[in-house]
């Protein structure tokens, strides 16, 4: 899932990640989230990592970080509350958040939460390392192919759930769509 970049000594200077590389990860998907410490910390960071949203909101809480890479769905809950957890100690931090279920409205909200980047998976530990040290005023390169019908539908629901604060009854009703439809729709990975 996660490319062979990922496994790469690319030893950066301690002059681009500054005097503080804390770096907390957290992600429940454990295979990867070995890697992708083992991969940032051959890259000069000083890592941590998490399982849960509970364990992410401890660790930050505990020793804020200066740079933050998160996953949105975790088991016990939605990692943008780790996003909140951090700004409430730390407003510096450089946070990405991490996802295979993105969308629009979900990257809006992280980024109004204090997100710097948003990655969809599988990402390899150089596009994580890129997002985390992006200067200011330095842009994304724009996407060579446009959303699918499926993705655009996708991004629609996903906006409207998060407009009903995740209430699946409430976008149900709005959406004019079976509540049990939703729920199976909300539960797969977006489409390409």
């Amino acid at each position: 899932m996660v490319a062979e970049k990922i496994e790469r000594n690319d030893v950066k200077t301690l002059g681009e990640l500054g005097p503080d590389p804390s770096l907390l990860i957290v992600d429940d998907d454990a295979p990867f989230l070995r890697r992708l410490a083992r991969a940032m910390e051959s890259r000069g960071f000083t890592v941590e990592v998490a399982e849960s949203v509970a364990e992410g909101i401890a660790k930050s809480r505990a020793h804020p970080p200066k740079y933050a890479v998160i996953d949105l769905r975790l088991g016990d809950g939605n990692g943008l509350d780790v996003i909140e957890a951090i700004r409430e100690r730390r407003e510096d931090t450089r946070v990405i958040v991490l996802t295979g279920y993105g969308n629009i409205a979900t990257a809006v909200t992280a980024v109004k939460l204090g997100a710097v980047d948003y990655l969809s998976k599988p990402a390899d530990a150089d596009d994580v390392y890129a997002a985390l040290t992006q200067r200011p005023g330095e842009k994304a390169d724009v996407p060579e192919n446009p959303m699918s019908a499926d993705r655009v539908r996708w991004e629609h629901i996903q906006r409207v759930y998060e407009m009903c604060e995740r209430n699946v009854s409430e976008t149900a009703r709005r959406l004019n769509m079976h509540r049990r439809t939703l729920q199976r729709i909300l539960a797969k990975r977006a489409p390409k």
